[in-house]
């Protein structure tokens, strides 16, 4: 197993949510002792009927097991298929049982939406993601990570046409499946139709009414349909940079998917030949570096604020970070191992509006080039000095 950047906590209850396949299952068995935890995998149809018809069973099950053998964690995989199981849950907590639980799941939505008790200030949330190429280092390979994601099961997959079939499969089956089950879509097939037009626009700004229009579907759907997106963990939003949040939510954000390769699935283009440096390339390289800083600013629970940058002269900057303790950092994002000036003209921009900002331009360069007031940067250095603004 590929060791995991993120540390689970051994002595807190805790929620650890993830898209499909991102290893949480694999991550959780590795960490907890198989010989001291009862586990609970609601994928499982036995299972999930028995707690389905009756959620006090699971109390009353744990009760038992803690007062014959020495019991320290409770596993309840897939917990938001049956949200009543969070107030069995938190009828053991108050207990003083002495038991931590582990509870995964694919996305909180349906807990959400059912009202479900989330054991406020009694359970942390915490996020797991694809690989990070921290992760994956020794064995990376950045233009395979650009086209097929770094979904455990496709990143470890050998051969391209296995990580393409994983994939097709991933958004024909999981995604649709998450969609259906979890989300609860009136018009599923309103949402697949709009589903590749989203990937198509993967890493721009949102444009609600060309969807809408394209797709048959009113624009209050459409923004309900990114939502969904970003509640089930498929992606995020990028909202303009101002200081004003007023401002920020009347501007549209990006959207991100959260894997390049879901993108490729989507828009099918897994068999298409993978160009380097074309502009397709170029936003697949873009999506990676920032999936990587929000990856990282999750699991180091840095809370960095993420932003882009946007005139309406056109000048543009791909993300602003802004850390705890007031520093900023314009961050550019070319896929060219050649920078010059011109590939810095947004960050001399943001620089006249932000005197104090670093600006810095992540990008295949093998050495640093300094660029007037803008440094070029290697794309992994310049990644772990973001790491270090904090």
């Amino acid at each position: 197993m590929i060791p995991r950047f993120i540390q689970l906590p051994q002595k807190q209850n805790f929620f650890l949510f993830g898209p499909r396949q991102s290893g949480k299952s694999t991550l959780i068995k590795k960490t907890f002792s198989q010989k001291s935890c009862i586990y609970y995998d609601l994928l499982h149809s036995e299972t999930y009927r028995r707690f389905l018809a009756n959620p006090e069973l699971l109390r009353r099950e744990i009760r038992t097991a803690v007062s014959s053998k020495k019991i320290s964690h409770v596993i309840v995989d897939e917990v938001q298929k049956i949200p009543q199981l969070l107030d069995e849950i938190h009828s053991l907590i108050e207990s003083k049982e002495p038991l931590n639980f582990v509870l995964s799941g694919s996305s909180s939505r349906k807990l959400k939406r059912h009202k479900a008790n989330m054991l406020a200030g009694r359970a942390w949330t915490l996020n797991l993601f694809p690989f990070i190429y921290r992760e994956i280092s020794s064995s990376f390979e950045l233009d395979k990570a650009l086209r097929f994601g770094t979904l455990p099961t496709v990143y470890l997959a050998k051969e391209d046409i296995v990580k393409s079939e994983i994939l097709r499969s991933y958004v024909n089956t999981y995604i649709k499946e998450e969609i259906e089950l979890e989300a609860n879509i009136r018009n599923l097939g309103g949402f697949l139709r709009f589903l590749p037009l989203a990937a198509a626009q993967n890493g721009e700004i949102v444009n609600y009414s060309n969807i809408a229009r394209e797709t048959g579907i009113n624009y209050k759907t459409v923004r309900e349909y990114y939502k969904i997106l970003e509640d089930t963990l498929l992606g995020f939003f990028l909202l303009p940079y101002g200081k004003s949040i007023r401002k920020k939510m009347t501007k549209h954000p990006k959207f991100y998917f959260f894997d390049s390769g879901v993108v490729s699935a989507l828009t099918r283009k897994l068999s298409v030949p993978f160009v380097e440096n074309n502009y397709e390339y170029g936003k697949m390289f873009e999506q990676f570096i920032i999936c990587e800083l929000i990856r990282m600013n999750s699991y180091k629970r840095m809370d960095l604020n993420f932003s882009f940058y946007r005139t309406e002269g056109g000048a543009e900057v791909d993300c602003i970070i802004e850390t705890p303790t007031g520093k900023t950092v314009a961050l550019e994002i070319k896929s060219t191992s050649m920078p010059d000036f011109s590939h810095c003209s947004g960050l001399y921009s943001f620089k006249q509006k932000v005197s104090g900002a670093e600006l810095i331009l992540a990008c295949k360069t093998p050495n640093p080039i300094k660029l007037k007031n803008a440094l070029a940067m290697p794309w992994q250095e310049a990644l772990q000095h973001i790491e270090g603004c904090s």
